[in-house]
């Protein structure tokens, strides 16, 4: 069976899950809510620390929603977080998005956010979230563009930062700028044109409070997560580069007109 081939880039580092938890329905997954009803069952796959998928079970109060996720070392966190909320109709498990072990036609809704820019092929992965989709039911996805990604003011250092940013995350197998082909890797996976509903959505950091998390979350991914180790091995960046990137992100996050926009590509697929 296919088996994922990819290195995950930016690691488990608090400073990735800080920016995991943030994550939650309503920011990440807008354009699926109005698709939900209160039975489905739901797989979440790349459930991370579990923010989003609580969100979904708590919106299927008599369905089910299992949390899937590839490193079995954030599914702590995700338990806790469920368990914290009172969360019952959802558990988690491990698992590879390229070879899913559940039977054809399983689940009314498989959803997933900020998986295939990191996997080797996003294509087998959407035919396996294809078939364990029921009939009628919805693939979900949503992906950032890291090329797309728009910040002002210019601030020396962000541009090499994404540069060599996307320069790692290829090495390593995947495609940071995902947003823009998802819903041609849907048609590569089976779904034809009527079938696939695109859109696009983004964050954006612009108050003080929103600067101040997104800066520092990457300032910090830039010199202490496993994109940094990744980054110095592979001869992409020295350390002394990555802390003049971290600062850059530090300078803009104090920048009053601070303004960051990540933009994703969205699918919605009828099976």
């Amino acid at each position: 069976m296919p088996q994922e081939s990819a290195i995950y880039t930016h690691g488990h580092h608090e400073s990735v899950l800080r920016s995991q938890t943030w994550r939650t329905a309503a920011n990440s997954a807008g354009y699926l809510l109005s698709s939900l009803r209160p039975n489905m069952h739901i797989l979440d796959i790349g459930c991370g620390p579990g923010t989003i998928t609580a969100d979904l079970a708590v919106l299927v109060p008599e369905g089910h929603v299992i949390g899937l996720e590839y490193a079995p070392v954030v599914l702590e966190k995700a338990r806790a977080t469920a368990a914290e909320r009172g969360i019952t109709n959802v558990h988690f498990v491990v698992g590879d998005v390229h070879s899913l072990n559940y039977p054809d036609r399983t689940f009314d809704i498989v959803h997933a956010h900020q998986v295939l820019h990191h996997v080797g092929d996003p294509v087998q992965a959407l035919r396996e979230m294809r078939r364990v989709t029921k009939p009628g039911g919805i693939v979900a996805n949503r992906e950032s563009d890291y090329s797309a990604f728009t910040w002002y003011p210019e601030v020396d250092g962000m541009t090499d930062w994404r540069a060599v940013y996307e320069r790692v995350a290829r090495a390593n197998g995947g495609e940071p700028n995902a947003g823009r082909r998802v819903h041609a890797w849907a048609r590569q996976a089976g779904f034809d044109w009527p079938s696939i509903t695109a859109s696009a959505s983004a964050w954006c950091f612009q108050t003080p409070e929103e600067r101040a998390l997104w800066s520092d979350i990457w300032a910090d991914r830039t010199v202490a997560s496993s994109f940094a180790q990744m980054a110095v091995d592979g001869g992409y960046a020295t350390k002394e580069e990555l802390a003049r990137f971290a600062q850059a992100w530090r300078d803009w996050g104090e920048k009053e007109d601070g303004w960051f926009v990540v933009l994703h590509g969205e699918i919605i697929c009828r099976v």
